[in-house]
């Protein structure tokens, strides 16, 4: 594929680095990360080798930079999303939903990079602290939410604590603003549960583990999210709960 077949060029605003980085995605769908290489994307945009080499030295330099745009885009997502529910006085169970199905909608429209960030690991590939910050942005968007719906008073106190004691690292309590007291002690254990379980539920939807099961998986979707909602005390209302 020639590079003028994809759109503008860095004339026109976009970069090679923005180009190549196209072309990359691309080859995510056919072949996946592991098949992803540096030749195989300069073949396909009709750019030299050594024109990719520049802005991406390494495979792996170009596999982190599609693992960012893949966390960004998904967290602003999510962030758009919220926001507006916000800005519609919406509930915390409102905005629970309202940012689990942002990020559900793109994942399906994006399944490649969905896998690329959520799938298996890349074989010989270890990212690095560089993307640590956009992945937190999921995490912390479900942090804030929960965090608002605290102070708000909407959250039920868990029937029972977590036992044994703290296990959280020190960056979990700075993403969530700090430990709360009792009764919601182990609210953040509770919120990565949260976390975890869309994420998996995710995974199980995206990859067609759930169609056989459920006749309406965006309804299943839902439901399972206010199921998960239960643990941290947060309520989805049922007439939040379709689109």
């Amino acid at each position: 594929m020639d590079v003028s077949a994809i759109g503008p060029t860095e004339d026109d605003g976009i970069t090679p680095a923005a180009v190549i980085k196209d072309i990359a995605r691309q080859q995510l769908v056919k072949v996946g990360a592991a098949g992803l290489s540096l030749d195989a994307v300069a073949r396909n945009s009709g750019l030299p080798v050594a024109d990719v080499e520049a802005a991406f030295p390494h495979r792996d330099d170009l596999l982190t930079a599609l693992v960012i745009d893949a966390y960004d885009a998904s967290g602003e997502a999510m962030e758009q999303a919220d926001g507006a529910a916000a800005a519609a006085d919406g509930s915390g169970g409102a905005r629970l939903l309202a940012v689990t199905r942002a990020l559900r909608r793109w994942s399906f429209a994006n399944p490649a990079e969905f896998t690329l960030i959520y799938g298996s690991p890349v074989p010989g590939y270890h990212a690095p602290q560089d993307t640590v910050p956009p992945a937190s942005r999921t995490p912390a968007v479900l942090a804030a939410i929960v965090r608002s719906a605290l102070e708000a008073g909407e959250l039920t106190p868990p029937r029972r604590p977590v036992p044994g004691p703290p296990l959280l690292r020190p960056e979990a309590l700075q993403l969530f603003g700090g430990a709360p007291g009792a009764p919601f002690s182990d609210i953040v254990e509770r919120g990565i549960v949260l976390w975890s379980s869309l994420i998996g539920l995710l995974v199980f939807q995206v990859f067609s583990r759930t169609h056989d099961s459920v006749r309406d998986e965006a309804a299943f979707f839902d439901y399972a999210i206010a199921v998960a909602a239960e643990s941290i005390g947060l309520v989805v209302p049922p007439a939040e709960s379709t689109d």
